[in-house]
Parts: C-alpha cells; sequence; structure tokens
C-alpha cells in the first residue's frame, strides 16, 4: 500500500444503501411494492441511511410500481432527493421511465473499463462519451439530477488505466454530482483498493467520489475500510450483506468499522440496524448465518464457561461491539462447552440460585444433553432443574389426548385437536392453508373459548442432517412472542410432528410462567 494515509479521524461518512436495487439481485430475492416501502422507510427515518437506491429503469412493472410508491411517500416527507435509480445509456428512455415514476436522481451506468466498452458496447470511448453526455443533457432538461456508475472501474484501473482517467476527466466537467467506483467483480484486494482509490482522489480533488464494493474473495469490508482510509467519503452498502453473486458490503458491519476502528462518525443509528436487518431477512426469504458479525443470532452469545466467567469478573471478555449498541443483549449458551458461570447466568434471569452441589448437577446434566447434539434454552432451564433435583413443581398442565391431521388434494388440509388443560378436555375442528396451520387454528378456537391468549408465532425453522434420508429426525424450532421472544423445539421423523412436539411444549411453558406464585413455588422447592 503506498501513499499516506489521510487524516479521517472525526470526519463525517455517507451512506448510500442499495438493498433494494443491487441487494435484489440475490439469487432468489424479489421484494413485492409493499415490501420496498417499507424498508425503504426504516432505512431513512429510523436507520437514517443518507440515500437509498431502489430500483432499475425498465426492468418491469413491478419494479415501476415498487419505485413509485417509495417515491410517493419520499415526496411527501421531503426526502425525494434521498432516492436514487439506476439508468441506462439508452437516450431518454431510462429517464422517461423514473420521471413517470415520480424520481429525480438518475444513477447512470456507464462502461468503467475500455474491455466492456469494445466487447459489450461495440464502440470506441469517445462514442461512448457522446452517448453519456447526450443523456446527461436530457436529464438536465428533466430536471433530474445525475451520478455516475463507472462499471467494472477496478478491473478498468488494473487493465486500462488511460481509459478510466478519459472518463473521469471529461465526466468531471459535466452536470454531473457524483462519480461512483464499483468493484464490480469483487476482485479488487485492499491494498489495490487503497492504491486506486487514493490514484482517483489526488488526481481529480474537486469530483466527490463514492466506492461501491463486492464481496467475491470475502474482502468487501476490508476493502470499504482502505477505501476510506485512502480518502473516500460515500460507501455503498446493502442490509446483511445482500446482492450479486457473495453480496455487497453489510451496513452493520461498515458502521461498526468506521466508527470503532477509523473514529468516524455517520447518520446512522446503530440501535435500529437489527431490526431493519430482521426486516430484511423476513422479506428476502435468505436467512442471516448465526455467527454473521453484528446482526447473527448468535454473535453476542458467550458458549465458552471461562467467559461466562470472565464476564462476571470485571468483563473480561467483553469488547467495544457491546450488544446494547445495536439493540441486542447479551447471552449465554447453555449445551456442553458451558461451565457453571453459564449456567449460573441464565438462572440468575429466571430469579433462580442453587447451592454448589444442585448447581454442579445441572452443570453435568446439560452438558450431557450437548453430547447428544441437544441444546437447551433458558425457557426450558426450569425444567432440567426439576428433573435434576427430583422435585415436582413443573407441572405438566396441557397434554394432547390426540389429533388428526389431513391434507387431500384439491381440498384445504384439515385438522381436529383433543386436548387435556388442567385434567379437562376440549375437541376442536378447523381448516389452514397447511396441516400445522391448520393444527395451530384448531389450537386457537379452544384457547378463545377459555379466553386464554395465545402466543404470536414469529419464525419457524426446520432443519434435516445434510445427507439426511427420508426417515431423518426432523428439528422445529419456532420462535415465539409474549411479552418476551423465545423458542421452543421439536424433534420427530415427520416435520409436522415436530412442529406439534415444540408447540405443545411451548404452551406447558406458558402455563407455568403465568401461574400466580410460579416461581415462589421453584424457590421454595429449590431451597428445600
Amino acid at each position: 500500500m503506498t501513499g499516506k494515509t489521510v487524516d479521517i479521524e472525526g470526519k463525517h461518512l455517507t451512506i448510500m444503501d442499495t438493498t433494494l436495487r443491487d441487494g435484489e439481485q440475490t439469487t432468489g430475492v424479489s421484494f413485492t411494492d409493499t415490501e420496498k416501502l417499507s424498508v425503504a422507510k426504516v432505512l431513512i427515518e429510523e436507520v437514517r441511511v443518507d440515500r437509498i437506491e431502489v430500483a432499475s429503469a425498465r426492468v418491469s412493472e413491478g419494479e415501476l410500481k415498487g419505485a413509485k410508491r417509495i417515491l410517493d411517500w419520499a415526496a411527501g416527507k421531503g426526502h425525494l432527493e434521498k432516492v436514487e435509480i439506476l439508468g441506462f445509456v439508452d437516450g431518454k428512455t431510462s429517464l422517461e421511465w423514473i420521471q413517470e415514476a415520480g424520481g429525480k436522481v438518475v444513477n447512470l451506468l456507464c462502461k468503467g473499463s475500455l474491455k466492456h466498452v469494445r466487447d459489450q458496447l461495440r464502440k470506441t470511448p469517445e462514442q461512448h462519451l457522446n452517448d453519456i453526455k447526450q443523456v446527461i443533457g436530457f436529464a438536465t432538461e428533466m430536471g433530474i439530477s445525475v451520478n455516475i456508475y463507472l462499471e467494472d472501474w477496478s478491473n478498468g484501473m488494473r487493465n486500462s488505466k488511460e481509459y478510466v482517467h478519459k472518463m473521469v476527466s471529461t465526466l468531471k466537467d459535466q452536470n454531473v454530482k457524483r462519480i461512483m467506483l464499483p468493484d464490480t467483480l469483487g476482485i479488487l484486494d485492499p491494498d489495490e483498493t487503497y492504491d486506486y482509490c487514493l490514484e482517483m482522489i489526488s488526481t481529480y480533488p474537486d469530483v466527490e467520489f463514492d466506492f461501491h464494493a463486492h464481496n467475491d474473495y470475502d474482502l468487501a469490508i476490508a476493502n470499504v475500510f482502505h477505501a476510506i482510509k485512502a480518502g473516500i467519503r460515500c460507501v455503498h452498502t446493502t442490509i446483511n450483506g445482500l446482492g450479486e453473486r457473495a453480496g455487497n458490503a453489510p451496513l452493520s458491519s461498515v458502521i461498526a468499522t468506521i466508527k470503532d476502528h477509523l473514529k468516524m462518525k455517520s447518520n446512522v443509528n446503530e440501535n435500529k440496524l437489527n431490526k431493519v436487518s430482521k426486516l430484511v431477512e423476513s422479506f428476502s426469504g435468505i436467512r442471516i448465518p448465526t455467527n454473521k458479525p453484528l446482526i447473527g443470532e448468535f454473535v453476542f452469545t458467550q458458549c465458552s464457561g471461562i467467559h461466562a466467567d470472565g464476564d462476571n469478573k470485571n468483563n473480561l471478555y467483553f469488547n467495544e461491539l457491546l450488544p446494547e449498541r445495536f439493540g441486542r443483549i447479551r447471552q449465554y449458551a447453555l449445551g456442553k462447552t458451558s461451565g457453571k458461570a453459564n449456567i449460573k447466568k441464565n438462572l440468575e434471569e429466571l430469579g433462580l440460585e442453587l447451592d454448589a452441589e444442585s448447581l454442579k448437577k445441572v452443570t453435568d446434566k446439560i452438558i450431557q444433553l450437548g453430547d447428544h447434539k441437544e441444546t437447551v434454552t433458558m425457557e426450558e432451564l426450569p425444567y432440567i432443574v426439576a428433573d435434576v433435583l427430583e422435585n415436582d413443581f413443573m407441572e405438566q398442565n396441557i397434554r394432547i389426548i390426540n389429533y388428526s391431521v389431513t391434507h387431500t388434494m384439491g381440498l384445504r388440509p384439515v385438522a381436529t385437536v383433543a386436548l387435556e388443560i388442567g385434567g379437562k378436555e376440549y375437541e376442536e375442528f378447523s381448516d389452514g392453508d397447511g396441516q400445522y396451520d391448520a393444527f395451530v387454528k384448531a389450537l386457537r378456537k379452544i384457547y378463545k373459548s377459555l379466553g386464554k391468549s395465545f402466543p404470536k408465532l414469529v419464525d419457524y425453522l426446520v432443519t434435516i442432517p445434510p445427507g439426511g434420508k427420508t426417515d431423518a429426525l426432523v428439528e422445529t424450532v419456532i420462535t415465539w412472542q409474549t411479552d418476551h421472544e423465545f423458542k421452543t423445539k421439536g424433534l420427530d421423523p415427520d416435520q409436522t410432528s415436530a412442529a406439534i412436539k415444540a408447540t405443545i411444549r411451548m404452551l406447558n411453558i406458558i402455563e407455568n410462567e403465568f401461574k400466580p406464585g410460579f416461581f415462589d413455588k421453584i424457590l421454595s422447592s429449590v431451597k428445600s
């Protein structure tokens, strides 16, 4: 890496998030217009990114409808200049599409490498520049601001620098607000990123440059880091790192990196990053890896007992990434690597305190379960305590007597459920959109007749061992919402049966939790 690092501490970084455009190019991802509007609102008003790119011109009627909804909302809220649309060098065609949508900013996709101009457009650089100037002229007449994407800029810098400089030196004198430098194929390493970005900034100090990273070598964040060190003041991101092929730089990682390592400022409210990540996960259908930095389910969960012990001793295993910054909480896993400190932390959350001998018994039991690949949630911990200490305060108040679920081709699935609650039997029938849905609707009828509330199902995850056969055990993990969020799981060769087991476990947990004096009963039982 050559040259001097620019003084950046305390400087401001601008974020352009392109989840709704480049992120939607993730294989299998397609947002509805309602989903696009929901994400746009959260990004601008809660997360507070500076700009968003929401569509590609000419793609489809659905794309136009989604762009219109966002732009109509943005116009009413004074955010119109923050909403951008990708357009093409096609005369007035893209511009008229953007104008129909209500847009005021076009991100014009131009060629940033000589190879792309010659092999894809079959034109000379001069012809391409003349076409671009024509579009810029049309945009100016129509009241549309222009930013320039130099597609394949990274390859251009590697193989045809003279062409890149010709493009930038010409376009900087046009009516263009920003020139955006994409590593379109994700080929750069951090040293190249630094050198190429510094070359652009040093040669054209009056130009506003953006950097757009792709993650093909898992270097997107490192490249963003070095682009900023070279002097770039705006970078492009996506929620959860969505994007073509291996994706783009994740917004959450960029914000944490620039704040903690570069000591820079941004307008982003990091406390809302987890919210928007979960929203996009739900809409996209692309699950966040559990170990994804900052937003993965387990990244603020300590598994090792020695880590939990260290946290009890002046927070020895804390770093600057405190979960509260990102709307998260620190947790301590219950599994085979758990030590007594992990168990103790979870018991404290439940308001329970065990003597040393009892704590060791419970710890040994959880380690034994972990050896059999079973996990334990905090909500299940009282069951473990009861089992190990041979107490009977954990009553199984809810029991399935029998159930029948059927699905006949051409007809809606139906379920009949007979349930025992507190020694009394109840039976209901319902149809549904699937066998499990019919089962739950029948349960809801029973609960409604008793005046009981039924938790909201937040998430439903089914896993089968890789290479599993048709008779493999299925694990179903369901996330529920009452006054707090918790999970239950069921294991069975049949997916519906596994889900039903998880549901009955949930009902017993909340039945005991909501019973008056439940935890007092646990405490007195433990102490005795």
